[in-house]
């Protein structure tokens, strides 16, 4: 595979990524790379390399079974009280904490009560959306747009939850259908299962062409490249050898029953699909997960590593993953439709005999 990247494509030096990116001397002098937070945000502003409109933060929902809430943004702070997962709060504010963790030192501050760790918080709005009166044949790609919405199994039986679907996740829809209570259900598909839920049509936002429109179509595929920095927790795309998004990450670690560190090597994004029911082989093993709707999805390897939105844990920077690379669903959805080949918008999955090339290192 080596034979796929020529002398010119080679990773980059951090000296030659800055050098690159325009920052030069001057900026490893006033930007101390990699390690912070705020260092990767400040990155991503001054280089313009945080290439999606991000909207204000309003909400937050908690991840975890608990997430503590402290009267200022420090783990040693006095604890004020405590979330429990999926309550809903406000985020008053976004800001650093002290040098722990060092991977992550954003916090919010919630409900002017205090303090809340980012990595147990994942930013939601709550946006209800207009039903559709009809779905295309063929079925149309739908995002949940609210904290979250419990899918069920009959709508005859509201109450038999299926699936909870969380915010950002992306769905296949097949159909509309009225309960009857009155209320307009979407039918979602489920690519794993092969079985169809019903969500809330006004919980779901259905998504047009423009959503997965290709990014810079006119840069040739020996021209976009991808490096995966292991020991940095980072995430970069170039054009033409120039930074154009760079995104923490999360990537593969170890666990009690294993170690899914994700492998260093070349790749290719040649297998792609906006959506993707992840559930391990054995449910109910330790570190197991049943996660439907992982959106924006870019295969790297026939075993399933892939890049992959997240919405189950919002702590960047630090392996966490059974192999994945990890992103905040933004940065996947940008990386989807930007890397090669370019899906469809029809299609639920894309195979082809090239891609991006990738470098995880």
């Amino acid at each position: 595979m080596d034979a796929l990247f020529p002398q010119d494509l080679a990773p980059l030096s951090r000296r030659d990524f800055f050098s690159r990116a325009g920052l030069g001397l001057l900026g490893l002098f006033a930007l101390p790379f990699l390690g912070k937070a705020e260092r990767v945000l400040r990155l991503n502003r001054l280089q313009g390399l945080h290439p999606w409109q991000d909207a204000p933060i309003r909400l937050g929902r908690a991840t975890d079974d608990s997430v503590p809430v402290y009267d200022r943004p420090s783990f040693s702070g006095q604890l004020k009280r405590m979330y429990f997962r999926d309550v809903l709060f406000n985020i008053d504010e976004v800001t650093f904490g002290d040098d722990l963790p060092v991977h992550n030192r954003v916090w919010y501050r919630v409900n002017g009560e205090g303090y809340a760790h980012s990595g147990k918080v994942q930013p939601v709005a709550l946006t209800r959306n207009q039903p559709a009166a009809a779905i295309p044949a063929a079925g149309c790609l739908a995002e949940v747009s609210v904290p979250y919405t419990d899918s069920v199994v009959s709508l005859k039986n509201p109450g038999a939850v299926a699936y909870r679907f969380y915010y950002g996740t992306v769905h296949w829809v097949r159909g509309v259908q009225t309960a009857p209570t009155g209320e307009t259900w979407y039918t979602v598909h489920d690519d794993k299962f092969k079985k169809n839920y019903y969500a809330r049509a006004e919980h779901l936002r259905l998504l047009t062409p423009a959503d997965t429109a290709p990014i810079s179509p006119e840069v040739g595929l020996e021209n976009k490249r991808i490096e995966v920095w292991l020991q940095d927790q980072l995430v970069i795309a170039y054009e033409d050898g120039t930074p154009v998004m760079i995104s923490k990450t999360a990537t593969g670690g170890r666990f009690i029953d294993g170690d899914y560190s994700t492998p260093k090597g070349n790749y290719l994004t040649s297998r792609k699909r906006p959506s993707r029911h992840m559930a391990s082989e054995d449910l109910a093993a330790a570190n197991s997960y049943d996660l439907p709707g992982v959106p924006w999805v870019s295969y790297l390897t026939r075993s399933g590593i892939s890049f992959h939105g997240t919405f189950w844990h919002n702590d960047f920077g630090k392996p966490r993953s059974h192999g994945c690379v990890n992103l905040p669903s933004q940065a996947a959805q940008w990386l989807y439709r930007w890397s090669l080949p370019s899906v469809p918008y029809e299609k639920q999955l894309l195979e082809a005999q090239t891609g991006t090339r990738v470098f995880i290192l």
